[in-house]
């Protein structure tokens, strides 16, 4: 089996506290935390002892893990695993990077970190050094903003200051509509803006979630994706793969990366091919990611199709 697998724990805790996020500055008690530890270590053995099958993890916690030793620690562990394509995480730079040499050259290789930049909650010379720290290591990594408009100036930039070859990327922000003159200036950053800026119309549409992508909790719930509650079985029993097959979404729209990368209406596994899980184009992916081209949309103007 080629599995990818979006696992979230129960971690909640962040040490950032944007507006725009409903875990800003939460905090998790010693007992929360220890629950997510023993449950987060659980998975990792899971995925290690699954030598049988390809398996990709991105670790999307709804806190920030990298401050955490533990999910360090099962990065560093799950990329020496020869049957481990890659595992990621969604992560705000905050910790330190160093801990990435722990995983050597070949497992560095497997590892890849889906960065967001949050202007006002960390200096911006010290998340530019990170980025360059991850480049030094050799660390597959993207990095991204949320297209506010207060946003805009320091997104400007890091699109300078970064590699060339590294994507920037720019999440439209929750609820916000776009009009074309505002989306324009975000698409010349990203040009995979359009992508981002409207929900997409999935329902009955074909989704890779359920059949070869499943999303699983800190108790080993397996879920189509983190958007539909259905439940599909359990990790820890198997009961979840007799389960796994073709289906159609269920909701009407799908207005997150994680969940519409995978529709099959989309062709973003083309334009992400291996780097799907940590949000990096393929190179080539026809994607004017360096900053000497010319940036421009590579999709009809008028938002998502």
């Amino acid at each position: 089996m080629d599995l990818t697998i979006l696992y979230r724990g129960p971690l909640a805790s962040c040490d950032y506290d944007c507006p725009y996020c409903p875990f800003a500055k939460r905090r998790d008690s010693p007992e929360q935390l220890r629950a997510d530890r023993a449950a987060l270590e659980r998975f990792t053995a899971w995925a290690a002892a699954r030598t049988g099958d390809r398996i990709s993890v991105l670790f999307t916690p709804w806190g920030e893990g990298l401050v955490r030793s533990w999910y360090r620690r099962a990065l560093v562990e799950l990329a020496q695993l020869p049957h481990i394509g890659r595992v990621a995480i969604q992560t705000n730079l905050s910790g330190r990077t160093r801990w990435l040499a722990e995983a050597g050259e070949s497992g560095r290789d497997r590892i890849a970190l889906w960065c967001t930049y949050h202007p006002g909650q960390t200096p911006y010379d010290r998340f530019l050094a990170k980025c360059r720290e991850l480049t030094g290591l050799g660390v597959r990594y993207s990095v991204g903003v949320v297209g506010l408009d207060e946003h805009l100036d320091e997104a400007r930039r890091l699109r300078a200051d970064l590699p060339g070859e590294v994507y920037l990327w720019v999440n439209a922000a929750e609820g916000r509509s776009y009009t074309d003159e505002e989306a324009d200036r975000w698409t010349s950053l990203d040009p995979l803006f359009a992508y981002s800026r409207d929900p997409h119309r999935s329902a009955g549409m074909p989704c890779r979630t359920g059949e070869s992508v499943i999303s699983v909790d800190g108790d080993g719930t397996v879920r189509r994706c983190h958007f539909v509650p259905a439940e599909l079985g359990n990790l820890y029993d198997g009961s979840y793969r007799r389960a796994l097959g073709p289906r159609a979404c269920p909701l009407a729209v799908c207005d997150c990366h994680i969940g519409y990368v995978h529709l099959e209406t989309l062709p973003l596994y083309d334009v992400f091919a291996g780097g799907v899980l940590e949000r990096i184009p393929a190179e080539p992916a026809g994607v004017p990611i360096h900053r000497d081209q010319a940036l421009l949309p590579l999709f009809p103007v008028g938002g998502r199709v």
